[in-house]
Parts: structure tokens; C-alpha cells; sequence
């Protein structure tokens, strides 16, 4: 399948959108759901001493969320080069 140069900027719009929305959800899940949803089910499992509904709340999003940028980093920077839009 190739791709047509004005069909460049859309697809690698769609592609960005959709990475975008996926880590959304990701990062919606582990800071929301198991901080606040899943809380009362993850705090019968210890994790460094803590229940692990606290520890995500206080902590686990903000690691997962630390993760999720540097994920998305590695995976624009693979957009980038698949559409030909990389710095170097």
C-alpha cells in the first residue's frame, strides 16, 4: 500500500490521534480506576508494605504516567521516521 503525499498528513495525524487516545485510556485507567474505581478490590493486595489502591493513588499513576511520556516519546519518534518527518 503506498501512501499519496498529500495522504501524509492525515495519516500520520490518525496514527498520532490514536496513540494519543490509547494512552489516554491507559493513563485514565491506572490514575482513575485504580485509585478511585478499583480501590477497595487492589487494597487487599500489599505492595511495599502499603495496600495497592493507596499506592496507586499516591503514587503508581504518577509512575505510570512518567512511563506513558516516554512510551509516547519512543513512538513518535517511530511515526516520525515511518512518515519521513524526523528531526535528526
Amino acid at each position: 500500500m503506498s501512501i499519496h503525499k498529500q495522504d501524509v498528513p492525515a495519516a500520520y495525524w490518525k496514527e498520532n490521534l490514536s496513540l494519543m487516545l490509547k494512552l489516554l485510556a491507559v493513563w485514565f485507567i491506572v490514575s482513575f480506576g485504580c485509585g478511585i474505581l478499583f480501590v477497595d478490590a487492589l487494597n487487599s493486595i500489599q505492595f511495599f508494605g502499603y495496600p495497592l489502591g493507596f499506592w496507586f493513588s499516591q503514587q503508581g499513576s504518577i509512575y505510570a504516567f512518567v512511563g506513558l511520556i516516554f512510551f509516547y516519546v519512543w513512538k513518535m519518534n517511530q511515526l516520525d521516521r515511518k512518515y519521513d518527518v524526523h528531526e535528526e
